[in-house]
């Protein structure tokens, strides 16, 4: 872009921005003449899609700020009153708003809730942050035709997101994404965007009270509940629901891990703010050292999604997604659930072998709790990147609260018979062969890289991997006979299968691989463990020479 039609569209975006930060911050770009810095901001926008917004705090189109997220409001609501969605009387459609302790995400909230409310919308904000489940369960138990959580997750503290549900409590898929884009798009001017100063509602603790009292259905009503854990909040809004429902449960009172206790939006303690991250776990396997707990829980920032880890040998272990996953799924299995059992393509076929053997219905969906949370007949949900879905008819989306709940009954339950989790993991194994996952994960600068990878991937497709032969190799970009199209790559081999994606939120591209090997007993699984080892350190070898990462 030449300088002088930069520096006007810089201009006339300052004229109009409502935030005294984001505009000394874009004076002091112009004033300098920073060419650079203003084309990175500039170049384009921010695309809204089917995981809303999220990216890095500032000024301009391509950062997240207030403008951003009053046009995207007011293409929300646009969207909202073209699908017949009531306004403008007494019985106006709802949009509930949530927003977690980010930096700027209380003002992203009220600014959304001005929109709607100007919109003739009724508006509704939670009264503090929140966790993301709690908004997810109030759109349905509010009768909302929509909400938005204004919320990050585990990015790292420079950024903020936006996510939009709509009145089913699930988050956007297509085309809804598409139609609200384009809403979005034309708005030419924040102007012509009615912001009144007052007109919403800001909701007290009832809905929360609800959510809590919904906790109830979680758990069996005569099971045992004297597993003790240490928590960690990851420096999120998470610590005083879970300290709440496991209270209201009747659980130990979780030993928290203090430095990460509270909200802080600079997570000090952490680089990234993810419990799968090397490092972020440190500080809670610490205090488990000191208490020795039955189990480690942690929750990312807003607490959707949880973490566990237990006691394997002298110290302590991240159990994986998948394995929670499958924990999860034996323990609801045992109690008779009935309804379907979901996973996304990238997450452990375990789940299947679970759901077969119950004689329950199974379903495969794309990456995302947008296309589990969908799922027909959906009893039971998970994706391997620590997100559970266990009560879909209270929160049609992954919450980390429920689940650490769940997951804290099963442990009781198995100490109260000496056993633990990694005793129900080996049974697991013997009875469906042991299921061993991994990823590699490459984050890059620049997004050409993931490109490249995924066109080296389809030019010159592998016919072996691991010294396995590639039996199936799909195209996901083309769709299959049960999955949308999508960017991705799977490849089915003789005992393993790998799939490859680029990342929805974050600047990655992820490989997903899983190898199964047959245990005929408990005997077997040192040796079986040892093979599934060799076979995912030689794929991910022989992938990231094929992929060229």
């Amino acid at each position: 872009m030449e300088h002088d039609a930069l520096i006007a569209q810089a201009q006339a975006w300052l004229a109009e921005d409502p935030d005294p930060d984001t505009r000394d911050e874009l004076a002091r770009l112009i004033d300098s003449g920073d060419h650079a810095e203003l084309a990175a901001r500039f170049a384009g926008t921010l695309q809204f899609g089917t995981a809303g917004l999220r990216g890095e705090l500032g000024a301009g189109p391509l950062r997240m700020n207030r403008s951003v997220v009053i046009r995207a409001a007011a293409g929300l609501a646009a969207y909202l009153k073209k699908q017949g969605t009531p306004h403008g009387n007494d019985t106006a459609g709802l949009v509930v708003i949530g927003y977690d302790a980010r930096h700027k995400s209380a003002a992203f909230a009220e600014d959304t809730a001005a929109v709607m409310t100007g919109a003739g919308l009724r508006a509704a904000v939670l009264p503090r942050p929140l966790p993301t489940p709690v908004l997810a369960f109030a759109i349905r138990h509010l009768g909302a035709v929509a909400g938005v959580e204004v919320t990050a997750s585990h990015n790292p503290p420079r950024d903020n997101g936006y996510k939009v549900y709509l009145g089913d409590g699930s988050q956007i898929v297509p085309p809804a994404d598409a139609e609200i884009a384009a809403e979005i798009e034309a708005i030419t001017s924040l102007t012509t965007v009615p912001r009144p100063t007052t007109g919403w509602e800001t909701l007290d603790d009832t809905v929360l009270d609800a959510y809590l009292a919904r906790t109830d259905a979680v758990l069996s009503p005569a099971s045992p509940r004297t597993a003790r854990t240490v928590y960690t909040a990851m420096h999120g809004v998470g610590k005083d629901v879970l300290l709440a429902a496991f209270a209201r449960a009747g659980f130990p009172t979780p030993d928290l891990v203090t430095e990460q206790a509270d909200p802080d939006p600079d997570f000090p303690t952490v680089a990234f703010p993810n419990p799968e991250e090397p490092g972020a776990m440190d500080l809670a396997f610490a205090k488990a050292r000191e208490t020795d707990p039955d189990l480690v829980i942690a929750n990312d920032p807003d607490a959707d999604r949880c973490a566990a880890a237990v006691k394997d040998g002298g110290d302590w272990r991240m159990l994986r997604g998948d394995e929670v996953g499958a924990l999860l799924a034996a323990h609801l299995v045992r109690r008779g659930a009935a309804g379907t059992f979901a996973e996304s393509i990238v997450s452990s076929s375990l789940l299947g072998r679970i759901a077969e053997k119950a004689g329950l219905p199974y379903e495969e969906t794309l990456t995302g709790f947008k296309w589990i949370a969908r799922v027909d007949g959906l009893r039971y949900g998970y994706e391997e990147a620590l997100g559970y879905c266990v009560d879909p008819d209270g929160v049609r989306d992954k919450d980390g609260i429920t689940a650490a709940l769940l997951l804290t009954e099963l442990a009781s339950e198995l100490k109260s018979d000496g056993r633990t989790l990694l005793d129900l993991l080996d049974d697991l194994a013997v009875e469906h062969g042991l299921h061993a996952t991994d990823q590699l994960s490459v984050r890059v600068k620049d997004l050409g890289l993931i490109a490249a990878a995924m066109g080296r991937l389809r030019e010159q497709p592998p016919t072996e991997l691991a010294g396995l032969r590639i039996t199936r190799a799909e195209d996901l970009n083309e769709g299959t006979a049960t999955l949308p199209p999508t960017d991705g790559l799977r490849y089915t081999l003789d005992g393993a299968r790998v799939v490859v994606r680029p990342s929805g939120t974050e600047p990655k591209l992820k490989c997903y691989l899983e190898v199964v090997v047959p245990v005929a007993t408990k005997q077997a699984l040192p040796e079986a463990r040892t093979k599934a080892t060799s076979l995912l350190t030689t794929l991910k070898r022989d992938l990231s020479a094929a992929a060229g990462i």
